[in-house]
């Protein structure tokens, strides 16, 4: 039996979603299924952004486009990773290994709950 990722239709379910988070903060998802490719080996193309009150994003996740890994890493005839995160508004962004629809929710906005309380600190 293949394996089923049951967190796809909650991902899909949530594109074009605004969800109002606390101290002005606010969340964006955009998620579309897409013929399976290398650049979306997993058939869905999204963003999760988190922005502040000023409308910067602050943190996000997508696989818009390609990103080259850490320096420490060779990358040379290696196909980019599409998956990233941004950590921060300057943040190009690093590679994120995506396992599941469910997995890329739960660390999605367990980055979240962190962004905004270290704006607290």
């Amino acid at each position: 039996m293949a394996y089923r990722d049951t967190g796809l239709e909650a991902l899909l379910d949530l594109d074009g979603s605004i969800l109002e988070q606390e101290d002005g903060f606010w969340i964006k998802i955009e998620a579309r299924r897409v013929e399976a490719s290398a650049s979306a080996p997993h058939g869905v193309r999204y963003s999760l952004t988190l922005h502040n009150e000023g409308g910067t994003r602050v943190l996000g996740y997508d696989n818009a486009h390609a990103v080259k890994p850490p320096k420490k890493f060779r990358f040379a005839g290696q196909r980019l990773p599409y998956d990233h995160k941004h950590r921060s508004a300057r943040d190009k962004g690093v590679p994120y290994l995506f396992e599941s629809a469910q997995r890329l929710l739960e660390d999605f906005f367990v980055e979240v709950d962190r962004a905004i309380r270290e704006t607290r600190e």
